[in-house]
């Protein structure tokens, strides 16, 4: 700039625009085209031109010099692989020849060897092959007087059976040899092999390439001197081509411009001295006319400003305040080559900018908070935290105090109604101080306060100062003064609308900034609040189906257990917190005193799960009601899973099961027996009386519903006293780690638990391995007991009509010893029945057996498979009363099929009396 105005500073007193003379544009011509001139500016080198053609030669040269050192190197490198690669060749060619290994044997192995060596050597092209013993000591060589002596050369690794080359200065002069052993048959090294050639003998590529190379690189040389020569000419013509009119011309131009621009510009030199300001500069400082040449302290300017110009620092859009106007300040040296030193500096006026920057601040604010709360409000489908994620982002960009108000319906995922009570459900703030409502209050807003006015319009209502609205006061007259003396002064109520409901209502509160809402802010709470209103109603959506979920499967799973003395058990059920899942579990008394356990789980959770669980525990207790073996159970379990998932397939409205597993276990506490078969369910674990813990071989069958597969049971005969534990996947299984895994650590906690089926659930679940919750648990323990000899009579049944007599007889004994007396004549009449009936129908052998658990129950055991069955006799029938009064006498009875036969059963209330000694 200080070049273009001059050193003083001043505008050029020519007039601008003002055309070069004919004598100018002569000279100009003239100096434009003198080749001699120009060429001789160029070999000088003072010149930009004459700079360029020194370097691009220079760069030419040099690449040049690195082709040939390239080539050289890579000749050199090329030149000792070859020479690796056929010395290496040539040896192991050679000593892998038949007849060698016979040779290095014979007595005279230079006899044999040296011919061949050499005529090798001749048609290989090599310098030397030479056979060694393993010493070291040759037996060929190219100059027999070397024959006898040592070699040279390292032999350590072909002596150990590999192959290896290496570089060495031999007699020869700088040559390559590689050293081979020579096996026998049977691997041993009995010789080596060396083949070497010098490296001169393999060159010669780098002499026929480089004078190609020297040659290219001249062309290049030539080429790259006449490009340099037409850059440089071009150079001239756009520096030198120009005369004092032209350059005088241009600089009038460029001192246009500068008055000319809106931007104002000083040029101080390092004294402090105002050399130049424009007129934009004159304007935005009220610079006196004659401000050129004087110190810039002395100008009169804003102290700032001054201090800025005086100091030369540099400065990047630093503002300053002068008069009424904003001005941004760019300041930087001028201290470069050739260039007086001082500083140039620039003004710019961004007050209005100013202005437009802050309310493009502010709408940026705006929407990045709309952003956040798209993204942070509704992380959790829980009504009372997204109200808190409400308040916690508002607070304190956009108020100081957000209150959120809602209908008691909403927060148990109801409908709310206009009458009801509203909770403060979440309360924000910059302190913690303020006299507001406190969380879980429970509020009646009247009618004239803004909350109760949005309630009832379903609008937001604004409040810009609360010391003025008598309405608002109304509310609590107490606590409304509270508020203002507390220095909250403007307030804005937003209703929570979704759709037709309102939820409840949003309250912003501002303490700290002086400034009342205004109705910009009220557009802004209602999109804020709108946005929340959506997050809070699927909020109170999933609630509600979340609770009618919870119900649902409350009510499918068992309340309490029945009575029975087979099995002393202990149970828990943990949900998991995400949903509602198809868990379940059972426990069914069956005939004989048999209890089975049974235990499952529906995949998946929501209403579907839930609902299925029950389909299928419902089934389960019908099935068990035939008496089935375990295997049949599942079988037609499965077999209803697969029904079920046809059904819903064809139901474009219901999803298919996609999954269920089952355990299903019968315990005998007469043969101490216990039955088990799963369909895809965990393996159940057995804690033994004396503490340890295995986990029972049971077959794992298929999951529930794939069909086609037959199911398969394990008998476990179980000591009394051990304990028995069922349960489901959502114990052991774990994303992060193997179900291996989970096994083991229920090992060692059933492993630390008593032996109390109630202490052992506690430890389990009290163990990390409850820490989960992502899938529901269920879990069983039962701990087994056993009929004593003394509960049960049993007695062989021959096949003669007179046994039935027999049986009543000893039947009749039996009650006598146990003290049941008041049964003897029903007991007698339903064994009579049942007897004859097997005596007639069915087929030997049999036998009767008495229980008395707490119930009596008879049996009687034959080996026919068809089942008697219950119907109305008429008056002419002879027969068909009997299993009628069995069925008028017994509270219970049935048939149950065995593997060969079957067992109709009949069950007997105990008397008051003896009910209590039962165990």
């Amino acid at each position: 700039m200080v070049r273009l105005l001059g050193r003083s500073g001043t505008r050029s007193p020519l007039r601008p625009g003002a055309a070069p003379s004919p004598r100018q544009r002569r000279e100009a011509g003239s100096s434009r085209w003198q080749p001699v001139a120009g060429l001789r500016s160029v070999l000088g080198g003072r010149s930009v031109a004459g700079q360029v053609f020194l370097l691009v030669g220079v760069i030419v040269l040099l690449l040049v010099v690195a082709a040939v050192v390239a080539l050289v190197l890579q000749v050199r490198h090329d030149t000792t692989q070859e020479a690796r690669n056929r010395s290496l060749a040539v040896a192991e060619t050679f000593a892998h020849a038949p007849g060698t290994v016979e040779a290095l044997r014979s007595p005279d192995p230079t006899a044999v060897l040296q011919p061949r060596a050499e005529a090798a050597r001749e048609a290989s092209k090599v310098d030397f092959i030479v056979v060694m013993n393993t010493d070291g000591i040759r037996y060929t060589h190219p100059k027999p007087d070397r024959i006898g002596k040592k070699f040279v050369g390292t032999i350590a690794p072909a002596l150990a059976g590999e192959s290896f080359t290496e570089e060495i200065d031999g007699t020869i002069g700088p040559l390559v040899q590689a050293v081979v052993p020579v096996k026998d048959p049977d691997g041993r090294v009995v010789g080596l092999v060396s083949a070497g050639i010098t490296t001169k003998n393999v060159g010669g590529t780098a002499d026929r390439q480089l004078p190609l190379v020297l040659a290219a690189a001249a062309v290049a040389l030539a080429l790259a001197t006449a490009g340099a020569a037409l850059v440089s000419r071009r150079l001239l013509r756009q520096t030198h081509g120009l005369g004092p009119h032209e350059m005088t011309r241009m600089y009038e131009h460029h001192d246009a411009v500068l008055h000319a621009v809106r931007e104002g510009v000083l040029i101080v030199d390092d004294g402090g001295t105002l050399l130049l300001a424009n007129d934009e500069a004159h304007r935005l400082l009220g610079l006196p006319a004659d401000a050129e040449g004087g110190h810039v302290l002395s100008l009169g300017l804003d102290p700032g400003i001054a201090d800025l110009l005086a100091s030369g620092r540099v400065a990047t859009d630093e503002v300053h305040l002068v008069g009424d106007r904003l001005l941004a300040v760019n300041q930087r040296t001028t201290d470069r080559a050739g260039v007086p030193p001082g500083s140039v500096a620039t003004l710019r006026d961004s007050t209005e900018l100013r202005a437009l920057s802050g309310r493009a601040e502010t709408a940026r604010e705006r929407l990045n908070m709309l952003y956040d709360a798209g993204v942070g409000i509704g992380t959790s489908l829980d009504v009372t935290r997204t109200a808190e994620e409400l308040t916690e982002l508002a607070v304190p960009r956009f108020a100081d105090f957000v209150t959120v108000d809602l209908f008691d319906a909403v927060l148990g995922g109801g409908q709310p109604t206009a009458a009801a009570a509203l909770s403060r459900t979440a309360v924000s703030g910059i302190r913690k101080d303020a006299p507001l409502y406190p969380v879980g209050e429970r509020i009646r807003f009247v009618d004239s306060s803004p909350q109760g006015h949005s309630l009832a319009t379903g609008g937001p209502v604004l409040e810009p100062r609360l010391g003025e609205a008598p309405g608002w006061r109304a509310q609590d007259l107490e606590r409304s003064a509270q508020i203002v003396a507390y220095g909250i002064h403007s307030l804005i109520t937003v209703p929570l609308r979704a759709g037709a409901l309102v939820l409840g209502v949003v309250s912003f509160w501002r303490y700290e900034k002086q400034e009342p809402f205004d109705t910009d802010e009220l557009a802004l709470a209602e999109e804020l609040v709108a946005r929340a209103a959506v997050s809070i109603d699927n909020a109170r959506r999933y609630t509600r189906e979340h609770s009618m979920a919870v119900t649902l499967q409350r009510s499918l799973l068992p309340r309490s257990l029945p009575e029975q003395d087979a099995l002393e058990i202990a149970y828990r059920y943990l949900p998991a917190q995400a949903g509602v899942g198809g868990d379940w579990f059972d426990v069914l008394p069956l005939s004989g005193a048999r209890v089975a356990l049974v235990v499952g789980d529906v995949v998946g959770h929501g209403l579907h799960a839930a609902a299925t669980m029950g389909r299928l525990r419902t089934a389960v207790h019908n099935f068990s009601a035939l008496d089935l073996p375990p295997e049949e159970l599942i079988a037609l379990l499965d077999e209803l899973v697969g029904r079920i998932d046809q059904d819903e397939t064809e139901d474009e409205g219901s999803a298919p099961v996609t999954g269920a597993t089952c355990l299903y276990a019968v315990y005998d506490p007469v043969s101490r027996r216990c039955t088990v078969a799963r369909a895809g369910h965990p393996p159940p674990a057995l804690i033994h009386p004396d503490g340890t813990v295995d986990f029972p071989d049971v077959p794992a069958g298929p999951p529930l519903g794939l069909g086609g597969l037959p199911f398969e049971t394990a008998e476990l005969e179980l000591a009394e006293g051990s304990r028995l534990v069922l349960y489901t996947d959502g114990l052991i299984e774990d994303r992060e780690r193997d179900i291996d895994v989970g096994l083991e650590m229920l090992r060692e906690a059933l492993g630390r638990a008593d032996e109390s089926p109630e202490g052992t659930c506690r430890v389990v679940l009290d163990s990390q391995l409850t820490a989960r919750s992502s899938d529901d648990i269920a879990l069983i323990v039962a701990r087994t007991r056993a009929l004593a000899a003394d509960q049960v009579a049993e007695w062989p049944v021959p096949a003669d009509p007179a046994a039935v007599g027999e049986v009543r007889a000893a039947v009749s004994r039996q009650l006598a010893e146990w003290g049941l007396d008041e049964l003897t004549f029903s007991t007698e009449l339903i064994l009579s029945e049942l007897v004859t009936n097997a005596l007639r129908y069915g087929g030997g052998p049999m036998r009767v057996r008495v229980l008395r658990d707490r119930n009596l129950i008879c049996e009687v055991f034959d080996s026919s498979s068809t089942s008697p069955h219950l119907r109305y006799a008429t008056m002419t029938d002879e027969g068909g009363r009997g299993l009628f009064l069995v069925a008028q006498l017994a509270e219970r009875w049935g048939t149950r099929y065995l593997p060969a036969g079957k067992v109709i059963w009949a069950e007997q209330p105990l008397p008051i009396s003896t009910t209590g000694d039962s165990p």
